[in-house]
């Protein structure tokens, strides 16, 4: 069997439904036993496109998404959609080529160390040096990418090795149980929370990768304990409940924080070390409970007082059987909540100019206008703090932002991924315009693979978050302005829809007219971004926690 056909036959023994590609002249053997294969082959217009969309597929699937590029330009434009999976604990397999290793023909032409250049950024680089290797080295790969802490992995396949002859066959996957906690940290973990005063769950970005939401939403129901996520923890459990009181999407004083500040017992449910704790444990003798599949970080502002490591959902459960309601103090964390639920959905802001959108009105209409199993993907910028903090998540996975690398240029590939998962279900995207153009060429992927979703491309001619930072920092404006093409015809050049929102108060009625359409919309979106200021930095600067 040649090599390259006993690659693919070792992918299509992982699960794997697509392979998302630019390929390259290394790549012509895994491309040409591509053609009878299971395998989807998805061509993508820059290797960002193909690495953001494998690793979007690991994180709403927990299989491995997988992508390839050729040697060299090809491989390094992948480091950055590595970086983005192995912060984000996103499961996803990179296959490069590479010029043949027994003889070389070209000398050192295009040929970087990309094996060595990925080991900081992945779980586990390795270069295929032999045909017979590949079985072990595909399941070794697979195996890692999943394990937890989840992560992207990287095979380089030479093409020389690619075409050789070998009798080796794939190797099946074999079924991998988590341990359950240890019976003496549950106990002590029910005793620590039945003695807190004003215990408080977080629940981070791990919980939504493992669907433990049912767990912790029993533990919530029988306990009255009041709940926060990290923003990758979003919609875990329904952010409508009686007991949400807040995303953590600011640093300090907002009013989350001061519910933070006055609990005495943090219970911390799959913490992800990328995003920082939001609550300082030095402070008024704050005790944490460490709830993870894996043992905590310890750094200056994190050093729990117990851990609970396995099986989270079983941990949750055992927890929440033993635990007997203590009559906890929830009365702050009440009036808490009523703030937030005001400032949240009653205090939005209109600008004064009515071609401008503000955040929070961008906010709430797509909340208002997106089903309830709608999906949102989020590239960077200053908006997603905004969707952070004030957009309610109703189901897991549903709000899809990057609070790790917090790289721009990801959410488009992000929404078109979804939009493969998910043909029937209405799928929302939002970028700022200095983010959308760093990978606008996948528009015409979207329209190629006739996805259904929405783009909604805010307009400022600038980049927003950089300006609001120079601004909270006493910096003058400067430096960080720039021009943009005309988005509406941007799009309809490449056959999609386009659309020019004229007037603020159209856009709920905009969203809904474009979720009922087929195909791929632009939607441009002139956003007014003077909100910032007031909310993000001068309220809170004047804010205090008495309530």
């Amino acid at each position: 069997m040649k090599a390259s056909d006993l690659f693919v036959k070792g992918l299509e023994n992982e699960g794997v439904e697509y392979l998302f590609a630019v390929p390259g002249e290394e790549n012509l053997d895994i491309l040409d036993s591509l053609k009878n294969s299971s395998i989807k082959l998805i061509l993508t217009r820059h290797e960002q496109g193909a690495g953001f969309m494998a690793a979007t597929y690991g994180r709403i699937t927990g299989k491995p998404g997988v992508c390839m590029a050729t040697l060299g330009p090809g491989a390094t434009n992948l480091i950055t959609p590595a970086a983005y999976a192995y912060l984000g604990a996103m499961p996803m397999v990179l296959i490069t080529g590479q010029k043949p290793i027994k003889k070389s023909k070209q000398g050192q032409f295009q040929i970087c160390d990309i094996v060595e250049m990925m080991k900081p950024i992945t779980k586990y680089t390795k270069q295929v040096v032999h045909g017979n290797t590949i079985p072990t080295v595909i399941r070794e790969a697979f195996r890692l990418a999943i394990e937890e802490r989840p992560g992207a992995v990287h095979i380089e396949v030479p093409e020389d090795i690619a075409r050789e002859e070998t009798d080796s066959f794939p190797i099946f996957p074999t079924l991998g149980r988590r341990p359950s906690p240890d019976e003496k940290a549950i106990n002590e973990a029910v005793s620590m929370i039945e003695s807190a005063k004003r215990p408080l769950l977080l629940i981070g970005a791990g919980a939504n990768r493992k669907r433990i939401s049912k767990e912790l939403l029993e533990f919530v129901d029988k306990t009255g304990i009041y709940f926060f996520n990290t923003q990758m923890g979003k919609g875990v459990i329904d952010e409508r409940h009686e007991f949400f009181i807040g995303t953590s999407a600011l640093s300090d004083n907002d009013y989350l924080h001061c519910a933070i500040d006055r609990s005495d017992l943090i219970i911390n449910v799959c913490h992800d070390v990328i995003e920082k704790p939001p609550f300082f444990m030095e402070k008024d003798g704050k005790k944490v409970i460490h709830i993870n599949f894996f043992s905590a970080k310890v750094d200056e502002i994190y050093f729990p007082q117990l851990e609970v490591i396995g099986d989270v959902a079983a941990s949750i459960n055992k927890i929440t059987t033993m635990i007997e309601n203590s009559g906890w103090d929830n009365d702050y964390f009440g009036r808490i909540k009523k703030e937030v639920d005001k400032h949240v959905d009653e205090e939005v802001k209109i600008s004064l100019d009515e071609s401008l959108v503000t955040p929070q009105q961008l906010v709430r209409d797509v909340r208002l206008a997106l089903p309830e199993n709608g999906l949102l993907t989020l590239d960077n910028g200053v908006y997603k703090i905004w969707f952070a903090r004030n957009f309610r998540a109703y189901n897991p996975n549903s709000v899809l932002l990057d609070n790790a690398l917090a790289t721009m240029g990801a959410g488009l590939s992000s929404g078109i991924m979804c939009s493969m998962l998910y043909p029937e279900r209405s799928i929302v995207s939002v970028a700022g315009d200095g983010g959308f153009m760093m990978n606008s060429q996948e528009v015409e992927t979207a329209v190629r693979l006739k996805v259904n979703m929405t783009l909604i491309v805010l307009k400022d001619n600038a980049y927003g978050m950089i300006k609001w930072k120079q601004l909270g920092m006493g910096f003058a404006n400067f430096g960080l302005d720039y021009g943009n093409p005309d988005f509406v015809k941007y799009a309809e050049s490449y056959g999609a829809t386009g659309i020019r929102l004229e007037k603020a108060a159209d856009l709920e009625s905009a969203l809904r007219n474009s979720f009922s359409r087929p195909g791929f919309k632009l939607l441009e979106v002139l956003v007014d971004y003077s909100e910032n200021e007031r909310i993000l930095i001068e309220e809170l600067k004047s804010r205090t926690c008495i309530l």
